[in-house]
């Protein structure tokens, strides 16, 4: 069974607060992303993930540089965007037209995990440019409370941020 997780990228520049919204009645989370001037014009795409286990995980060192170099693909869950497409990475191409972004994300119903999105560059291939972590404790099948994502920590890595699906 899979709950439908609402992302809300809104990309803010400089710092200027943004409010949280829930994007759909029912049973969602919302997200907001904030990301800096200085790296909006650097980015290409979002890739979300969750992985397994969030709470035996440090939001501080996942962080630090790309997913795919410190995770198994075991430890990744099978998410589903809008579109109906699976894979354990999903990447959101970046829409800078406007100020905000809705991305659609199915999570399986369960607890603790660690929702990871990086911040890829437009390069080809993509760079790491940086990422935001946050815990979940649990996503059920119910209503769900909106979550405000962690800023983006902006550590750009010479690193290959590509996931297996």
């Amino acid at each position: 069974m899979s709950k439908r997780l609402f992302l809300s990228a809104a990309l803010c520049l400089g710092l200027a607060a943004c409010g949280s919204e829930s994007l759909d009645e029912g049973a969602n989370l919302g997200m907001e992303l904030r990301v800096s001037a200085s790296a909006a014009s650097q980015l290409g795409a979002f890739q979300v993930v969750v992985l397994k286990d969030g709470s035996r995980r440090s939001c501080a060192d996942l962080q630090r540089t790309c997913l795919a170099g410190q995770v198994t693909s075991d430890a990744l869950l099978m998410l589903t965007n809008g579109a109906g497409h699976q894979a354990r990475a999903l990447r959101f191409p970046v829409n800078l037209e406007s100020a905000s972004q809705a991305l659609e994300v199915d999570v399986p119903v369960g607890r603790d995990y660690a929702l990871v999105i990086e911040a890829l560059s437009s390069d080809s291939p993509p760079r790491f440019l940086g990422s935001s972590c946050n815990y979940l404790r649990e996503v059920n099948a119910g209503r769900n409370a909106t979550l405000v994502a962690a800023p983006l920590t902006l550590a750009a890595q010479d690193c290959d941020p590509t996931l297996a699906p």
